[in-house]
């Protein structure tokens, strides 16, 4: 107990991602055409919407891997993002996470 609370105390003082601020987004949503809904279905997706509309204040990041397909995917990503009502400029993209893995996205103050 005392250490979940410290984890707690540890991520809201420093502004680090805690476990619920990332998601990762399906792989799956690449597969096949995308739509506002489709997007919008997706869990990891709808955690972190749900997230930045009860935090006002907070941002969005989304991690992708290095490499055109990967930055393409977060850009659209984004673009999906940004027709679902979210601020454009309250989102930026990070390109670290490792080849072959799925692109994250990440609620941060």
């Amino acid at each position: 107990m005392k250490r979940a609370v410290a984890m707690i105390l540890l991520c809201t003082s420093t502004g680090l991602a805690c476990a619920e601020d990332m998601a990762t987004v399906s792989p799956a949503l690449w597969d096949r055409p995308r739509s506002a809904r489709a997007v919008l279905d997706l869990p990891a997706v709808r955690q972190v919407l749900d997230q930045y509309l009860a935090r006002p204040a907070t941002r969005l990041v989304i991690h992708h891997g290095y490499g055109q397909e990967p930055l393409l995917q977060a850009e659209e990503l984004r673009m999906w993002l940004m027709a679902l009502a979210v601020d454009g400029a309250r989102v930026s993209m990070i390109n670290d996470v490792r080849a072959n893995e799925a692109l994250k996205l990440e609620i941060v103050q």
